[in-house]
């Protein structure tokens, strides 16, 4: 199931219904009427309406339309198929509205359309509040990538890359469970935000300051004598990697040439 916003000015078509029997005949409609989001004339009775009381944003209105489908075009991703009728995509078209946002801005409604149909209350509802979790998601992601280096060593290996996503995780989880243990190191420009309410990136700025007062685990025991080693008379199997160093061995390469031409 696929749940994507959608522009205010986009336009969504219903279904064409029966066919018609007509005296002269003719291709049966494929598409209905339209729904134009920037008017609310054009749109009909919606077959879902869900009132939520939130704490953040006060009261979500949400209604939703079932059977709605974009008008495709031989363009983007169906370029390919020019020589084919395009298909029509039902879904459900959500429209969300709520009482107020965080800082006292404007709230404007979102749209939504997902390419489930048949939906209830329950499914609108828990499709709008899965896309404002969005917004944490994209915000974590972010933190991994340009705080905590998520991306910036060039791994070959995918079971090394692996382990070092885990390595991000576990120092993420760190930032969170110290939390409450940190001191707000905030920007000017930042506002105050209680002890509990710390972002990991604002736990990262005191976390020095923690590090020398936690308890540590035991180190691992270092052995008392060297290995074994290869056993004797026995070679070593595994070559080392041979990596070209650059251009100055190609000119070394190139002045050689020119010297043995010469001579």
């Amino acid at each position: 199931m696929l749940v994507e916003r959608l522009r205010s000015d986009r336009v969504m078509l219903r279904d064409a219904g029966p066919a018609r029997s007509t005296p002269k005949g003719g291709r049966p409609r494929r598409h209905g009427g339209a729904l134009t989001f920037a008017k609310p004339e054009s749109w009909h009775q919606p077959e879902v309406t869900t009132l939520t009381d939130t704490t953040r944003y006060g009261t979500a209105e949400a209604i939703a339309w079932d059977r709605m489908h974009p008008m495709l075009t031989h363009r983007g991703p169906w370029l390919d198929h020019a020589q084919e009728e395009l298909p029509i995509l039902h879904g459900t078209l959500a429209w969300l509205k709520v009482e107020r946002l965080p800082g006292d801005r404007d709230p404007k409604p979102v749209w939504l359309w997902s390419s489930a149909t048949a939906a209830t209350g329950a499914d609108v509802d828990r499709w709008w509040q899965s896309f404002l979790r969005r917004f944490d998601l994209e915000h974590t992601f972010r933190l991994l990538k340009q705080t905590l280096g998520w991306t910036a060593p060039k791994i070959r290996h995918a079971d090394r890359a692996d382990l070092w996503t885990w390595l991000i995780i576990a120092a993420h989880t760190q930032l969170r469970l110290a939390r409450p243990l940190a001191e707000d190191l905030r920007r000017p420009w930042e506002r105050p935000a209680a002890a509990r309410h710390l972002t990991p990136a604002r736990v990262r700025r005191g976390f020095r300051n923690l590090r020398p007062n936690t308890t540590r685990p035991a180190a691992a025991p270092k052995p008392s004598k060297p290995g074994p080693g290869r056993p004797p008379g026995s070679r070593n199997k595994q070559r080392a990697a041979r990596h070209d160093v650059g251009k100055a061995v190609r000119r070394a390469e190139t002045i050689k040439e020119h010297q043995a031409r010469r001579g």
